[in-house]
């Protein structure tokens, strides 16, 4: 019984320390990732859809980079999503990836529009 318990308190820990790994589904950042995220965080530091500004605010791949590593960098491919918008929507995780971040929309810039407008024009 302990052993188990071991075990998944290791294994808990292990992702924990490899979560940004999680988060890109195992592939590795370019180098330039850093200053590309935030020069794009100047050009657009609200979220797309609600609008908010927030320090929960990440830089979404519309074309996920650990499918296509060429489309890490290029500024045509990012877009700019909160993780605690307006009345608790996660604009990330639920525009950006249908609430599972091992899933890409491949509508995301339509739908953000869409919604955009949506809560823009209430």
């Amino acid at each position: 019984m302990i052993n188990k318990i071991l075990q998944f308190l290791i294994a808990i820990l292990n992702k924990w320390e490899n979560r940004e790994a999680l988060k890109t589904l195992g592939a590795a950042r370019s180098s330039q990732w850093p200053k590309v995220r935030t020069e794009h965080l100047k050009k657009f530091p609200s979220c797309a859809l609600c609008g908010e500004i927030k320090k929960n605010i990440e830089v979404h791949h519309v074309i996920q980079f650990s499918k296509d590593p060429s489309k890490e960098l290029d500024p045509q491919n990012l877009l700019t999503l909160c993780e605690s918008g307006n009345n608790g929507v996660v604009c990330h995780r639920f525009f950006g990836h249908h609430g599972n971040y091992r899933v890409s929309n491949p509508d995301v810039v339509s739908d953000v529009q869409k919604w955009h407008d949506k809560i823009a024009n209430r």
